[in-house]
């Protein structure tokens, strides 16, 4: 009996701390395939270095890169694992078994996320689930930009082992990602025709986030680091929305600022037509 072979799919950007270990953690697949989403750093030669085949293809929608890395990959089965993401030998026999007893299509896996370092059980993180594993043939797709969402056919089943996420290692780190995703949920936002955003939607949107977070979901429970992470969700939410309100403008930002730049010109030519006359 000829042994299923399996496809690991990873999309990173600027990830050269984290991206040696990610690939470590999959030696067990029969490849692996990184998309390079325009990497500054190292990235490129570090994955290179452990054995994996890079692609360089940038793109703002998430989705795009995920059916990218699905099109390169030769195997009959993949699972996307992302760069701050490790899969154990426990899971990896999992999933190895049940590919090999056919059990469905579609593994739905449970994900292990520690935050500034600690293990976070509550604050909404113990319902993160997520289909990452799929037979090839069944995988028609994704959807959505950001929070991409995988369109498929067959049977799915939730895997027990969870997948470990190593997230929000440290303030800087985070801020990146936020710079890289808000504008994109903002975009969505915009063009969905939202109602016009006010300073009472923010301070709205940034409570509700951090109330659900730290109190209905019981992320205080998880201490500080609950706490600070309902904080940066907030934040993150706020940040969403200022950027709708940008967005909103009319006339527009930059149009304000180009037109305070003529106005500016304008009072230098009145000043240079002056000095000529005298």
């Amino acid at each position: 009996m000829i042994k299923p072979t399996i496809s690991a799919l990873i999309i990173a950007k600027n990830e050269e701390k984290m991206i040696g270990n990610c690939i470590n953690s999959l030696k067990w697949c029969s490849e692996v395939i990184v998309i390079d989403d325009g990497s500054i750093d190292d990235t490129r030669e570090i994955a290179e270095s452990y054995g994996a085949k890079v692609i360089s293809f940038k793109h703002s929608s998430f989705s795009r890169l995920r059916e990218e890395a699905l099109k390169r990959a030769k195997s009959e089965w993949v699972i996307y694992v992302d760069s701050d993401e490790r899969v154990s030998p426990i899971l990896a026999k999992e999933i190895m078994v049940n590919i090999e007893t056919n059990s469905a299509q579609i593994f739905r896996l449970k994900r292990e996320n520690t935050y500034f370092g600690k293990k976070l059980s509550w604050g909404g993180w113990q319902d993160d689930v997520l289909e990452r594993v799929f037979k090839k043939d069944n995988l028609m797709g994704w959807s959505g930009d950001i929070h991409e969402t995988p369109i498929y056919k067959g049977n799915l089943i939730d895997l027990k082992t969870k997948l470990i996420h190593f997230t929000h290692r440290d303030t800087i780190s985070g801020l990146y990602k936020t710079a890289s995703w808000t504008p994109v949920e903002a975009i969505e936002l915009y063009k969905a025709s939202i109602p016009a955003v006010t300073f009472f939607t923010l301070v709205r949107k940034g409570w509700m986030e951090f109330f659900r977070r730290a109190v209905m979901k019981k992320g205080y429970r998880d201490g500080m680091e609950g706490l600070i992470e309902a904080v940066i969700q907030a934040i993150n939410r706020i940040l969403v929305y200022i950027q709708v309100w940008e967005f909103q403008q009319n006339p527009t930002i930059q149009d304000r600022y180009s037109e305070k730049e003529v106005e500016l010109s304008a009072l230098w030519k009145n000043e240079h037509d002056l000095g000529r006359k005298k």
